[in-house]
């Protein structure tokens, strides 16, 4: 009985002493403190196990190792941008975005985010089209092909790219492939070694010798492409049958993906360089080849905006903050998971009672059921100020985008949630041009005609259990 007890105690005093780490130590958010304090005491065998496993924090080192590398790359171009827009220099194509030069210097002079106008736009909101398309660039690359996924399936799909990627290795186009270590998971050694072999450059995001990955929690979500640091492509869409629609019990994706030819081209070339620099180790010189001097006709303004647990900022977050504070007509948001902190969520609903139309589209059925019910609560919250939310029926929605007044927008990698914010590594492109957002606007607009209207009736309706399940996943939201 004495073991027992003695056992019992020293999990009790393991906790309490982690609860003060978390309580003192660490710099996490007050709701995500008070969330693991709870895991800690409620589940006292494991709790101390899933603080460890899901909650490691990026040390001081890595920290300095990865704001170094930005640095070095891209310091002087930086600098110069400054100095243009401190002497009143830059002329905007649009005369639009005169009214949104607060959220460009914010990007540029705080988190260093240069801002390019010489970019042409593609839009893809289908799974077919954009892989069609994004081989063909693929095809038709003749100097180097770089490749980052959050997912690359051992299906079809994956392997036609992976395929591709060997044949045009062989033609001695550089190819650099990164992926991450959970979403890639399907990806066997025997087809790493095949592309290695074929001349293909292979990194793995958080690659673990150890039978327990202790940095799970922190993915590389990023979806990005760069073909001869002229044509980039950035959004939602990963690499697997299911994003061509083929997945029966998903049905058809509904995502969002651009295609860009421009200078923000070199600016996802520096994103994937940091990151094949970190998973890699190695070291790639900054050569012309891979930064040319880009003489497109293109008008739209950019910013590749980019986020993670690495920064001492949350940049995506503050960007969307920013954004829903300067609507001043309309506010349109599509993403799978709406999971916002207090920040966001105050934004939404001062706008919405400001006489901003604030019109929020989710998916109608799961694909992660903690999130989905934690969606509905924060969207439920927000009916009762004004907000429209609307349930997309047709199949699986999974765009990110936010649109402003049909003047400026996000299309990305980033939700609206929480592990979006603090915990994966994330990219987006900050769209400033009208005829581009108008166009993104419309998409939202012909997508309701393929939804349905969650009304505030309807929520108060709900039944106990999904109210008992929507308030345990508001609990977790913090961990989700």
């Amino acid at each position: 009985m004495n073991e027992v007890f003695n056992s019992i105690s020293l999990i009790y005093i393991i906790n309490i002493c982690m609860a003060m780490v978390i309580l003192f130590l660490e710099r996490k958010d007050p709701t995500a403190t008070l969330a693991w304090i709870l895991v800690l005491f409620v589940f006292p065998g494991i709790g101390f196990f899933l603080y460890l496993l899901l909650s490691q924090n990026f040390s001081r080192k890595q920290l300095f190792i990865m704001k170094i590398h930005a640095r070095k790359s891209f310091g002087d171009y930086l600098r110069v941008q400054r100095e243009l827009f401190n002497s009143g220099s830059v002329v905007f194509n649009d005369k639009n975005i005169e009214n949104y030069k607060d959220l460009i210097k914010m990007n540029l002079f705080y988190h260093g985010f240069s801002y390019t106008q010489n970019n042409q736009v593609t839009i893809f909101t289908d799974g077919e089209k954009k892989f069609a398309d994004l081989f063909k660039s693929i095809e038709e690359a003749t100097n180097h092909v770089h490749i980052e996924y959050y997912i690359i399936r051992d299906d079809d799909l994956g392997k036609k790219l992976l395929d591709l990627l060997s044949k045009k290795a062989t033609e001695g186009i550089e190819v650099r492939l990164l992926f991450d270590s959970v979403g890639g998971r399907q990806i066997k050694k025997e087809q790493i070694e095949n592309l290695r072999k074929a001349g293909v450059k292979v990194a793995v995001f958080f690659d673990s010798n150890l039978p327990i990955n202790f940095k799970i929690n922190y993915r590389n979500h990023r979806k990005l492409v760069v073909i001869d640091g002229i044509t980039g492509y950035v959004g939602g869409f990963n690499v697997g049958d299911e994003y061509l629609g083929l997945n029966k019990k998903i049905g058809y994706w509904r995502d969002t993906h651009i295609k860009i030819k421009g200078d923000a081209a070199i600016d996802l070339q520096n994103r994937f360089f940091l990151d094949w620099s970190h998973a890699s180790k190695e070291e790639i010189l900054f050569l012309p080849k891979y930064f040319p001097d880009n003489r497109m006709e293109g008008k739209v303004g950019m910013q590749i905006i980019s986020s993670g647990p690495d920064k001492l900022e949350e940049e995506i977050k503050s960007n969307y903050v920013k954004m829903i504070n300067l609507a001043k007509k309309s506010i349109l948001i599509q993403t799978p998971y709406f999971v916002p902190d207090s920040s966001v969520f105050e934004a939404l609903k001062i706008a919405a009672m400001s006489g901003v139309d604030v019109r929020i589209m989710i998916p109608c059925k799961p694909d992660h059921p903690f999130v989905y019910w934690a969606t509905y609560w924060y969207c439920g919250g927000l009916l009762r100020y004004g907000v429209k939310v609307y349930t997309y029926e047709y199949g699986f929605l999974h765009a990110k985008t936010l649109v402003i007044d049909g003047t400026i927008a996000s299309v990305g990698t980033a939700n609206f949630d929480v592990r979006s914010f603090r915990l994966n590594f994330e990219c987006n492109a900050i769209i400033y041009d009208t005829e581009t957002s108008i166009t993104l606007h419309n998409i939202f607009m012909e997508d309701l005609k393929y939804s349905a209207v969650l009304t505030r009736e309807l929520y108060l309706e709900r039944g106990i259990i999904i109210r008992f399940k929507e308030s345990i996943c508001r609990l977790l939201a913090p961990l989700l």
